[in-house]
């Protein structure tokens, strides 16, 4: 995600969400397990993760809900989410 666009979701989250809130992450990842667990590692030891392989097994979408506090809890796993090769967002 660019900083423009990080910045108009952060904007829209703003406007339609109450804080604290429960969150859905979802993302797209090659289906390598060094990529499946960085991304596991996001999230908080207490976060709701599943994952599903695609039919192919090419890659993997990982379905991540926890508590956020405030909008920043949320950008900043997308921030560190955007430095994993390969990841997609939903």
């Amino acid at each position: 995600m660019t900083e423009e666009e990080l910045k108009k979701f952060k904007d829209k989250l703003v406007e339609t969400t109450t804080f604290p809130s429960v969150y859905m992450f979802k993302f797209i990842v090659p289906s390598e397990h060094r990529s499946i667990a960085l991304v596991e590692n996001l999230f908080e030891p207490e976060a709701d993760i599943h994952t599903k392989e695609s039919g192919s097994g090419k890659y993997t979408s990982i379905t991540a809900t926890q508590v956020a506090m405030n909008v920043e809890e949320i950008i900043s796993v997308y921030k560190k989410a955007a430095q994993i090769k390969g990841i997609m967002f939903l």
